[in-house]
């Protein structure tokens, strides 16, 4: 167990994290003199004024989970008893000039080419080399300047911007390398200086001292071409959508509060609506709107779940009635008595595994996928659990790494829904089992 420090290490602080918004979590607690945001790792380091007021801030985190804007984070004592500059340049990276800068984009919703690096900061100065990268960050460049004082120019100009309206933030920092290796001329690398190098050879990955375990970074080589991290979980996003996003979704969205109507008051619960709208998002609350039974807001949490949500479950069949999925006018549900709590459960599916679950959103099925089943289950138990909600044409149980799941195919989505949102997170033969919708057609 870590000694108690001054220095508190804060984990998945996402990049719609602020840090005013880290400093207003701390400091009802004392005076903090120092706040280092690790943006690569998605951490931070923070220093109180004394080991007191760290101890102090950490034991009341002990009993009530720290969140902000809808995302858990995660704290405990630092290793570090004093933050000092070296921390500030994690992995070579910090505020001392240098010609080369590192930059990574956030909220990346279009494809961000060599092409387009040299056409935003080209006119800050001559541009010599440009490598691009994935991390778990996001999307990265490095971009070497003649000079550096050309690179100063360009961090000062650009540091922040947006490379496209609402979309694609810059975040720029100077690097601690001296000269970047160019190997190909290709849209994910380019050497201004050799244009005669060559293209890429297929297989291989285009920068093998950047992009490969052990090199420079310690980056993971994809071999592929660019992702499209961005908002929160932008990694998850672009590993579950293949660099892509799913038709249909702008994920420009920044409303984090959706309006559903037209549901079955009779049969409809805030639980029930946690089970359907958790697959597309972590729910921070809900409330089902006294004055208009047949109402309720649900608020996400972030804009792109809610985008998902909205358009996978508009039109959805459920308890005789088709659901009217709308973004709300209000940016959040206001906590009190008719409110219901999610944002601490444990049964928000985006807290683990975030770009599994981004994989199985898609509109509502005719076919369920059951998963954490005891070993010991039968279809015969399956079947007996979900057939009071419809059908169920034909089941299938299988073991995968150990696990045993199943996927059931009711006669209609309807069907399939109402058994979802009633026996997710349910007990069957000692386990709580998790429902998902399955993409596939047929067993």
């Amino acid at each position: 167990m870590t000694d108690p420090s001054k220095v508190i290490h804060v984990r998945n602080v996402g990049h719609e994290i602020s840090e005013n918004d880290l400093l207003q979590l701390f400091q009802p607690f004392g005076v903090i003199t120092k706040l280092v945001m690790l943006r690569a790792k998605n951490q931070a380091l923070i220093q109180m004024q004394d080991i007191p007021t760290a101890v102090n801030a950490l034991q009341f985190y002990a009993n009530v989970q720290p969140s902000i804007r809808g995302r858990n984070v995660y704290v405990q004592f630092s290793s570090h008893q004093e933050l000092t500059t070296m921390d500030q340049n994690t992995q070579g990276r910090g505020d001392e000039p240098n010609r080369i800068l590192l930059v990574t984009i956030h909220h990346m919703l279009y494809p961000i080419t060599v092409d387009v690096l040299h056409q935003v900061f080209s006119p800050h100065g001559f541009v010599e080399k440009i490598v691009t990268f994935q991390k778990s960050a996001g999307f990265q460049a490095l971009i070497q300047y003649q000079s550096r004082q050309n690179a100063v120019v360009a961090r000062t100009a650009l540091q922040g911007r947006n490379i496209y309206d609402g979309c694609c933030q810059l975040d720029i920092q100077f690097s601690n390398l001296d000269e970047l290796q160019v190997n190909y001329n290709n849209e994910r690398s380019r050497d201004f200086t050799n244009p005669n190098l060559p293209t890429e050879q297929k297989g291989r990955s285009s920068q093998p001292g950047y992009g490969e375990a052990g090199g420079t970074y310690g980056l993971q080589a994809t071999g592929r071409g660019v992702a499209f991290p961005q908002m929160a979980n932008a990694e998850a996003i672009a590993a579950a959508f293949g660099g892509g996003l799913p038709p249909g979704i702008s994920g420009t969205n920044d409303r984090c509060t959706v309006l559903v109507s037209n549901l079955n008051p009779d049969r409809i619960d805030e639980d029930k609506l946690f089970n359907l709208f958790s697959i597309y998002g972590n729910i921070v609350r809900i409330k089902l709107l006294r004055n208009k039974p047949d109402h309720a807001l649900i608020q996400m949490g972030d804009g792109f779940q809610a985008e998902l949500a909205v358009h996978f479950l508009k039109g959805a069949l459920i308890f005789g009635k088709q659901l009217e999925v709308n973004f709300s006018k209000h940016p959040n549900i206001t906590q009190g008595a008719e409110t219901h709590e999610y944002i601490n459960s444990n049964l928000n599916r985006f807290n683990r595994n975030a770009a599994k679950n981004y994989r199985y959103c898609c509109s509502p099925t005719k076919m369920i996928h059951l998963s954490t089943l005891p070993l010991e289950i039968t279809e015969e138990e399956i079947v007996s659990h979900l057939e009071e909600h419809g059908t169920i044409l034909n089941t299938k149980l299988f073991e995968m790494n150990g696990k045993k799941q199943a996927l059931v195919m009711f006669e209609t989505e309807e069907q399939a829904t109402e058994a979802l949102v009633c026996k997710h997170a349910t007990s069957l033969a000692g386990s709580i089992i998790r429902i998902s919708f399955s993409q596939l057609q047929s067993i």
